[in-house]
């Protein structure tokens, strides 16, 4: 996916220089790129702090949305979040248009390179977070078009994706796709959506004191809205095998999550197009294009 903006680490150090000199310090220690994905690049500030950079204007909004929600979301959840702890501004003068973050930096492994077997340990608490995320949001949450909304709003993007898709996925993803267009939509308040809560979007802290795996943080809130459920809990697809997926609804139940079969069928056509999305560049973003074949396979097995 073509940057807009060529984010490098002597962009980042001008950026704190005019707007956070105090932070100048942290990055003699060290600043390096810890991510470049579709949106941003993530380099790690010191040991404890991150600088998130928009590398593309489609997607430079996101950050703000980041930076007016995570404050207000972040006491009342039970992972750590990267609520921003100082915000940088577009800055002409170095060619640079976007608002940008300091966050939190989060010891540990992106969910998505583990192995899927070992993602069990924590889906339980990836169920109690977004449970308590899922609560209703008010009129004046983030609006996006693609994440919360009714199906039938996304159906005209889902059939032209399809049609790209090789021959062996094109059956499952259709027919998980046709069942949650059938089932009753989303008639209950908009709730808090964290948009994308992928395994590219979970840190993970790697062999915990008892030797599994465990939820370090929930990242990259840059889709955060309000609306149906169902598009975060296509997760359950995303992430797991068929035991992490159970213990991810069980526990997002015992939370106070939904039980509704009409969510999970809508939840399950939501994984359907997000697999699509995520196939669609395996030579930019091949980790992210293995997370979408392993949810076809998932949604082949019938689950």
């Amino acid at each position: 996916m073509r940057a807009d903006v060529d984010v490098t680490t002597e962009l980042a150090l001008a950026l704190l220089e005019a707007q956070h000199p105090d932070l100048l310090e942290l990055a003699d220690e060290r600043l390096e790129v810890a991510a470049n994905g579709w949106d941003n690049v993530v380099m790690r500030l010191g040991d404890e702090l991150a600088l998130r950079l928009p590398r593309r204007e489609a997607a430079a909004h996101l950050v703000e949305h980041e930076q007016a929600v995570l404050p207000l979301l972040a006491p009342r959840l039970p992972v750590p979040v990267p609520a921003p702890v100082r915000v940088g501004r577009p800055d002409p003068a170095l060619t640079y248009p976007y608002a940008w973050s300091v966050v939190p930096w989060f010891d540990g492994e992106t969910a998505a390179r583990t192995p899927v077997a070992r993602r069990t340990a924590w889906a339980p608490a990836l169920g109690r977070a977004l449970a308590a995320l899922h609560v209703p949001a008010p009129s004046d949450v983030p609006v996006n078009p693609f994440r919360g909304v009714p199906l039938a709003d996304r159906a005209a993007g889902f059939t032209e994706r399809l049609g790209r898709a090789d021959a062996d996925s094109r059956p499952v993803l259709e027919g998980a796709w046709a069942a949650g267009l059938a089932a009753p939509v989303h008639d209950g308040a908009a709730v808090w959506l964290h948009g994308d809560p992928h395994p590219g979007n979970v840190v993970v802290g790697v062999g915990a004191a008892d030797g599994e795996d465990a939820l370090a943080a929930l990242v990259d809130f840059g889709d955060v809205t309000g609306g149906d459920p169902a598009s975060d809990l296509a997760t359950a697809w995303l992430s797991f095998d068929a035991a992490g997926h159970d213990a991810f609804r069980s526990a997002y139940a015992a939370a106070g999550g939904t039980t509704d079969e009409a969510t999970w069928t809508r939840a399950r056509a939501c994984a359907a197009s997000l697999a699509l999305a995520l196939l669609a560049f395996p030579d930019d973003h091949p980790l992210m294009a293995e997370v979408g074949r392993h949810a076809v396979e998932r949604l082949g097995a019938g689950a």
